[in-house]
């Protein structure tokens, strides 16, 4: 339960660093119907394996458990566990605590929980976020990495997914304040591509989309289950009060 705690906290900062850094960029709203897809959840999966495993851990997470989104245990065994990890352990990472610490200055957050974290002031979901920071890498030289980011600006994680998506740059303008004429802005126009990824810039955002439908999924497995039990709870609850309600009027009908 500590270890739970821990990693909720953990998400909870990295995307509430993440707003504060980012100064109030809008996020691109995920499009939901894709977090109910089996398809999508299934190559949510691979691409998680693929490209997140490598850094980060999903450690309250089951490799089995992906059962409940149409995967057999032969296929996890084939196509998402790379090492002697059993199907039915957690999704390790197999980076020291003590590299991460060399390479990248702190040791990537555990992603079970990510996506359950939420931005202050009505910004969005973290499922919004996470839509937006995957999609808005672009080519930084003034930065370790070599790579910096829209909605987390000064971010010491690389683009991992550059290979798909290509490379990019961020264009910017000096405009003056509206509300002050003494100051100057530096507004962000767009980007500029630099060089193609093997995915068109659609099938990216798709592609983006089944991961971060899979970190959502990941961070509740039970959720479409809860939702459908609480719609019949309410059912039983509203047919119950109607009739507790013509009861009462029986029993009290003959009391003057």
């Amino acid at each position: 339960m500590k270890k739970l705690i821990l990693s909720l906290f953990a998400a909870l900062m990295f995307c509430g660093q993440a707003q504060a850094a980012g100064g109030g960029v809008a996020w691109d709203k995920f499009p939901t119907e894709r977090a109910n897809d089996m398809a999508a959840l299934q190559n949510g999966a691979k691409l998680f394996a693929n490209y997140c495993l490598n850094c980060h851990a999903a450690a309250f997470m089951r490799y089995n458990r992906l059962r409940d989104i149409g995967l057999t245990e032969d296929q996890i065994s084939a196509n998402l566990i790379f090492t002697g990890t059993k199907v039915g352990d957690t999704m390790q990472t197999a980076l020291s605590p003590k590299d991460a610490k060399a390479w990248f200055g702190a040791q990537p957050p555990d992603l079970t929980l990510i996506a359950r974290s939420r931005s202050a002031a009505g910004q969005g979901s973290g499922a919004d976020y996470l839509y937006t920071y995957l999609r808005t890498y672009y080519r930084d030289e003034t930065k370790a990495t070599g790579w910096n980011n829209l909605a987390f600006p000064n971010v010491g994680m690389p683009h991992v997914l550059w290979e798909l998506q290509g490379q990019q740059r961020a264009i910017y303008a000096d405009e003056k304040d509206p509300h002050d004429a003494a100051k100057t802005l530096h507004v962000f126009k767009g980007f500029e591509a630099i060089t193609p990824g093997t995915m068109s810039t659609a099938e990216y955002n798709h592609a983006v989309a089944d991961l971060v439908a899979f970190l959502h999924w990941m961070s509740e497995p039970n959720r479409a289950d809860r939702v459908r039990l609480g719609v019949w709870v309410l059912i039983f609850l509203s047919i119950f009060t109607v009739i507790a309600w013509r009861l009462n009027a029986a029993f009290w009908k003959d009391i003057k």
